[in-house]
């Protein structure tokens, strides 16, 4: 990697925890590849003081983009004086790039992601029965990419039913009688896509019942520490084909590349 000077341009990565993070040294290495000089820098936030640090940001003249994780891409989305259609949807960005104006533009990949990733698994969304579990950033837009890609339907889990019934209200709006709300059992999905952070500690509960996985079925993780989480591993055994958090990330370093460089990004 090529030597960091005062030209270097940098942007941050912020998170709760952040050690799982794989973009500092993707996204690094893929803009270098492109000739930029540009690094990536975790930064371990709490979500009490996220507001503040955004706000800091804002007068760092060599930092051109934010990216967000768990659990601040609600908060990154508030700090945005644009976005895409996607975010301005689900309240949500996970990629910010700095306006002429000095502003932020807000874009949300997870979703585009996550289907990139499964196609190359070779599950073709369309005309899937879909679990999602979880109505976080990555639940919201991975719920919104796989309806736009034309699933069949769509069953929303989530323990917090306020942060539920709030994506439910707007995914419903766009896709009526498309989605509704479910549990932790997987019956009859054909696709199932853990879309919460169980999974990264070895005590987290498992968020879907993995004694209903059949072996018919697509399951897909967001988590990338560790690649095989349990819930994948129990897949596994039951012969399900999987995708991980790190098929899905490496699927979306392309379109981060394309975002901060100011290309626009095609539907799912």
């Amino acid at each position: 990697m090529q030597g960091l000077s005062g030209d270097t341009r940098w942007y941050a990565l912020i998170g709760d925890p952040i050690a799982q993070v794989k973009a500092p040294e993707g996204l690094t290495r893929a803009m270098r590849e492109r000739g930029h000089d540009i690094i990536v820098v975790p930064v371990h936030v709490r979500a009490s003081e996220v507001d503040a640090l955004l706000h800091g940001f804002a007068h760092a003249r060599n930092l051109d983009g934010i990216l967000a994780t768990v659990p601040h891409k609600f908060s990154a989305f508030r700090h945005c004086t644009t976005t895409s259609n996607r975010a301005h949807v689900l309240h949500a960005a996970n990629m910010l790039r700095r306006t002429s104006e000095g502003g932020w533009h807000g874009e949300m990949l997870d979703g585009l992601g996550m289907i990139a990733a499964l196609r190359a698994a070779g599950c073709e969304p369309s005309g899937q029965r879909a679990l999602v579990v979880g109505a976080g950033g990555a639940g919201s837009a991975i719920a919104l990419a796989l309806l736009d890609a034309g699933v069949e339907s769509l069953v929303l889990h989530d323990a917090d039913h306020d942060r539920r019934d709030a994506l439910m209200g707007r995914l419903s709006a766009r896709y009526p009688g498309k989605t509704r709300t479910g549990s932790a059992d997987p019956t009859g999905a054909s696709l199932v896509v853990n879309a919460t952070p169980a999974g990264m500690k070895a005590d987290d509960p498992l968020p879907v019942r993995t004694d209903a996985l059949a072996h018919d079925m697509f399951v897909a993780d967001v988590i990338t520490r560790p690649v095989i989480t349990p819930l994948l591993a129990a897949a596994g055994e039951v012969g399900c084909r999987t995708v991980t958090g790190v098929d899905m990330f490496n699927a979306e370093i392309e379109l981060m590349v394309e975002f901060f460089l100011g290309h626009p990004h095609p539907a799912p």
